[in-house]
């Protein structure tokens, strides 16, 4: 059994198991795949799980479904296009959602809400009324996140998401940080206690990244591939990689390389226009996202994994999951320097000074013209996330987290007290 929680810890007073209810805004659950991995955890911990999160446009698509033995409750929602009023009417239906389906999930002891945005303190404040327990699950650092997305620097808006992530610092019962960095912010900004907050990193499924053979023809007739994984927005450097690809190529005169970038976001068809202006549209793909399958075909014949987040507010103290993928799969990476990105890489990366486009493009043909190099490199990830990084010690981490937040006299309306009954 994992950490200082056992199922007779989680089952109630009339020895059915503690609820906990997950709510999610910005992405689909399973696809969610830290938020999937907490939902398998808890429940293997003996915690029946509810997740609220939109549905998605090409999985996840079921309004009502249960995988596993967690039960996922989906509602429509039409992603933000466009200024602020796009992001109003996005939250606003995703809040109206989750109070609808999550007065039919019924009483819980844990509500769970993952972020952004940083207004599910909303209708957790609603639950904790009724006896449950707000564990907050700090995925990004939204003030952060808004100067570092939009050009607009400390306007009323700013100012509205600090308050926001101030208030749902203080309706927490616990915090979830996905690293240091995040913990010290709860700390210091959030005036958290230290007892209060706790690490619970972001790592790999180690099932889904599983190396297969290489397949030589994804190299499109180079004896080099490069990858890049991930989301494509203002923020995740894809324009950094592309400028260092083209210096790779005009300045360091390399062309004994072919790219493929897998994913998509809000800049996806801006970025492929930049690689067309940049002559780069012959040696570089965008695949949009894939399988899983294809995923992993990318990644095991790939011979070095670009990390282009350039050094913002945010960029600097988050955890990228595209690191820690290349890592499980053993593939050496470029990055630019990072706190957080030494964290997690340590020597399983080089880095190129905070937003240098020439040194990034430098590394890589470093690495090109070293196979042992890659090969060391490669290992010292696999270890990395086999070890410290593991989600062994995270499972730890969350379950002490739900124990903390369990602790102490419930109020009425409670599960465990006689009254209302779940709606099934």
């Amino acid at each position: 059994m994992l950490g200082n929680t056992s199922f007779h810890d989680t089952a109630s007073r009339d020895g059915r198991a503690r609820r906990a209810l997950i709510l999610v805004e910005n992405l689909s659950v399973p696809f969610d795949r830290r938020v999937w991995q907490e939902c398998t955890t808890l429940r293997d911990a003996g915690w029946e799980v509810h997740v609220i999160c939109p549905q998605g446009s090409k999985r996840d698509t079921e309004p009502e479904v249960e995988i596993d033995g967690v039960r996922i409750h989906r509602y429509p929602l039409q992603a933000a296009t466009g200024g602020p009023a796009g992001y109003l009417r996005e939250y606003g239906t995703a809040l109206w959602h989750t109070v609808r389906l999550a007065r039919k999930v019924g009483p819980v002891h844990v509500v769970h809400a993952c972020n952004p945005p940083d207004l599910l303190f909303l209708p957790a404040l609603l639950m904790k009324r009724r006896g449950a327990r707000f564990v907050f699950d700090q995925h990004d650092l939204v003030p952060e996140l808004y100067l570092s997305r939009f050009d607009r620097g400390k306007d009323l808006l700013y100012r509205a998401v600090c308050a926001l992530e101030r208030w749902t610092y203080r309706a927490a019962d616990v915090v979830l940080a996905t690293n240091e960095s995040y913990r010290d912010v709860a700390l210091r900004r959030g005036g958290r206690r230290p007892e209060d907050v706790f690490v619970v990193r972001s790592a790999p499924d180690t099932d889904r990244f599983q190396p297969v053979p290489p397949e030589p023809e994804l190299k499109r007739g180079k004896p080099h591939l490069l990858c890049y994984l991930g989301v494509m927005g203002p923020q995740d450097g894809v324009d950094y990689a592309l400028r260092a690809l083209a210096k790779l190529r005009d300045e360091l005169g390399r062309t004994d390389w072919h790219a493929v970038f897998v994913g998509g976001g809000d800049t996806f068809d801006a970025m492929v226009e930049l690689s067309r202006q940049l002559g780069l549209s012959e040696q570089v793909q965008f695949t949009g996202r894939v399988p899983d399958a294809d995923l992993v075909r990318y990644l095991s014949t790939a011979d070095v994994c670009l990390s282009p987040d350039p050094r913002n507010p945010l960029n600097d103290v988050s955890t990228m999951n595209k690191v820690l993928e290349y890592m499980v799969m053993g593939r050496p990476i470029v990055s630019f320097d990072l706190r957080e990105a030494r964290v997690s890489a340590g020597d399983a990366a080089l880095y190129a000074p905070a937003n240098d486009e020439a040194e990034f493009a430098r590394l890589i043909m470093l690495l090109m013209d070293d196979p042992e190099k890659r090969a060391l490199m490669g290992k010292l990830g696999q270890e990395r996330i086999n070890g410290p990084l593991s989600w062994r010690n995270s499972q730890r981490s969350l379950l002490d987290a739900y124990a903390a937040a369990c602790r102490g006299p419930r109020t009425a309306g409670s599960p465990d007290r006689p009254g209302r009954r779940p709606r099934r």
